[in-house]
């Protein structure tokens, strides 16, 4: 039991000094407030992110707050994880080769009677994290082109609450509360002609939404789940300072000089999604989850593209053999995954699409039901097309699924 104190306080120490990192470098994080992230919990990597009807047994399931009414009494469990990336960016001239280490999540859950339990989870919501020069766009209503170059860093972060109750034997529901704050840097350089404008900005964001779950069991083998994401309005401010010169002249003029205002508010879509689970009398377990975003409905735009409403297909396979369980090779699981993302964003009439392949192995932590689950995922996002770029990438992925059996007296001193 101290040993795995001591490895908990550890973990946590790690998460939190790696957490103020910036979790995306990629260019299409420029848009709205950065790239969303999917911080995944347990072996949901492994199996394309699937597991809207996975119950919380073993593991946390952050998909969905019904899960939670079916985790067993007397456990609490933790679980922390992170994500090391290699990512190729191409466009039609060029390819270039990046390293990223970011931090996932870190979660515990408990019950709090014999059919309910509770969660509380920090994770990434969103991150930007990009670098772009010298990128030719054209003036509206003109032949003439501009040139941006920008940075930015920073992101959201999500704090999640969540409660699960069981009804029955069979039904199970959930609530969710989502507390979303954290801020981005954005400096941008724009020239036309001999006019350079440089805009340093730091907006600062804060919202919450809501997710209402649920979670049906057929019968032993076979669950059904659904999850209902509340629309959002994520309030902004800005600190921003705006200077402009000509670069022949040599003159400049301060429009702005770290000036505070509001900006608009980015507005996050209703969301549903609905899932299934089976098991097979051979340890296989099958997931299958549809996801939709309705972006639409939100009626923003962003200045270089235009939102639309996004799917997600996600399947996965696991199996674990199980038939001795004094065996360690028998309790390993082994998973892999398939996942569709049609993305939000349109930009020249071209969607940004993400698409993924997954393996995963659980390994049992001692005689417990603790595992360290890794996972290994390619992917491409993007495309190659002028003023396009695409991602191919390939991701590792670790967290460590901690299950403890509290509140027990022993029947034998």
């Amino acid at each position: 039991m101290k040993n795995t104190i001591a490895i908990i306080s550890f973990l946590i120490f790690v998460s939190f000094s790696s957490y103020s990192q910036s979790l995306s470098s990629s260019p299409y994080s420029i848009y709205g407030l950065g790239s969303l992230y999917e911080s995944d919990f347990g072996s949901i990597p492994a199996i394309g992110s699937s597991g809207v009807a996975l119950p919380s047994a073993r593991f946390i399931n952050n998909l969905n707050p019904a899960s939670l009414g079916f985790m067993s009494q007397n456990h609490f469990m933790f679980d922390v994880g992170g994500n090391a990336i290699q990512t190729s960016y191409q466009d039609v001239s060029r390819k270039e080769d990046r390293n990223n280490v970011q931090f996932s999540h870190i979660a515990f859950a408990f019950p709090v009677s014999a059919k309910s339990a509770v969660s509380v989870a920090l994770k990434p919501y969103s991150s930007a994290g990009f670098k772009i020069s010298d990128y030719k766009l054209p003036i509206q209503d003109s032949n003439e082109e501009y040139t941006l170059s920008a940075t930015g860093t920073g992101g959201l972060n999500n704090f999640d609450i969540s409660y699960g109750h069981r009804l029955g034997k069979k039904l199970s529901l959930g609530l969710s509360t989502s507390v979303l704050f954290g801020s981005t840097k954005d400096a941008r350089e724009y020239i036309i002609s001999n006019s350079v404008t440089t805009i340093d900005k730091e907006s600062s964001y804060s919202g919450a939404r809501f997710n209402l779950g649920s979670q049906f069991k057929v019968d032993s083998t076979f669950t059904i789940g659904a999850n209902l994401k509340s629309p959002a309005k994520i309030n902004a401010t800005k600190v921003q300072s705006v200077i402009t010169y000509n670069a022949d002249l040599e003159a400049s003029n301060t429009i702005e000089s770290e000036a505070h205002s509001d900006t608009d508010d980015y507005y996050l879509p209703f969301e549903f999604s609905v899932g299934l689970n089976k098991q097979f009398k051979n340890n296989l377990s099958v997931s299958m989850d549809y996801e939709k975003a309705f972006w639409e409905s939100t009626k923003q735009a962003d200045l270089y593209g235009s939102y639309l409403n996004q799917e997600k297909f996600k399947l996965g396979f696991s199996y674990r053999k199980e038939k001795n369980m004094r065996s360690y090779f028998d309790r390993i699981q082994f998973s892999t995954g398939l996942n569709y993302d049609t993305g939000f964003l349109e930009i020249d009439n071209k969607r940004i699409e993400n698409k993924a392949i997954s393996f995963g192995v659980s390994l049992p932590v001692e005689n417990t039901f603790s595992l360290l689950n890794i996972s290994y995922s390619y992917g491409q996002r993007g495309r190659i097309s002028n003023g396009l770029i695409k991602e191919n990438y390939h991701k590792l992925s670790v967290n460590l699924s901690l299950d403890g059996i509290w509140f027990v007296k022993r029947k034998i001193e």
